[in-house]
């Protein structure tokens, strides 16, 4: 990340993916940077125009000095490919997925050695973050170069997030149980709907919060916490073994 005489609007970011949270990252960084996207989706231009960025090519976006890869995990590996060949020296390139340890090691291999890498989560989404993110977390993970540290200080500094320096694993580690475990219980109770809405208590209320905070997450965001993070499976099978037990102690006990 630009040191902060470089924070003017002759310094370029460019964002790779347009969608709901390339929006959330324009709406927040764009007072400090000049900003240009590449999404093929259609229906675009009205948005970008109202948070002042430029829709561009592939070519130009991945030839910024800072570039964020905005897309879903599961189409990582494609997009690094595909921006490879565009990254210029010293550039930084960054990514904003749910899990660390398969980008960042996709990211490591398929980035050229000449740009430095970082791999990040910002622990919000559009929902969470639609009062301000001033005060939300964001996991930073270095992967290669030591501009993560700039980074760092502009995400504390300007944006006023509360940052959180880890590493791909042990961010993946904890992600399986605090995300992992949230999606799963919100998928649950989103098919058991419809849901009381006379009486409930407080504590129930507040659930039904964090389930709308995900009910309308992408379905690759799913997939990801729950496929693409080599710890979810433990945390998730742990998780149903607890409840089966639960299940059967209430069945077998007195009534």
């Amino acid at each position: 990340m630009p040191n902060d005489s470089d924070i003017t609007p002759g310094s370029t970011i460019g964002i790779i993916g347009f969608g709901a949270f390339g929006q959330l990252i324009a709406r927040h960084i764009g007072p400090y940077f000049a900003l240009c996207a590449h999404d093929p989706a259609p229906g675009l231009q009205p948005i970008a125009d109202s948070l002042g960025v430029a829709l561009t090519d592939l070519d130009t976006a991945a030839s910024c000095p800072v570039v964020v890869l905005a897309t879903p995990v599961g189409r990582l590996r494609e997009i690094v490919d595909a921006v490879a060949s565009h990254i210029r020296p010293g550039a930084l390139v960054l990514d904003v997925g749910s899990v660390k340890l398969g980008p960042a090691d996709i990211m490591k291999r398929g980035i050229p050695e000449h740009a430095e890498i970082v791999a990040t989560h910002p622990l919000f989404g559009p929902q969470s973050a639609r009062d301000g993110i001033a005060g939300l977390k964001i996991a930073v993970c270095p992967v290669r170069g030591r501009r993560c540290f700039r980074l760092a200080a502009f995400l504390r500094h300007q944006l006023r997030l509360n940052v959180i320096m880890t590493t791909p694993e042990d961010h993946d580690r904890e992600a399986a149980t605090v995300q992992g475990l949230t999606h799963l219980i919100a998928k649950v109770l989103v098919q058991m709907e419809p849901l009381p809405k006379r009486m409930t208590t407080k504590s129930f209320d507040r659930l039904l919060e964090a389930v709308n905070m995900v009910r309308h997450d992408a379905p690759e965001v799913f997939a990801a916490i729950e496929r693409a993070n080599p710890y979810s499976p433990g945390v998730r099978r742990r998780f149903f073994e607890l409840a089966s037990a639960l299940d059967a102690e209430l069945a077998d006990g007195p009534v």
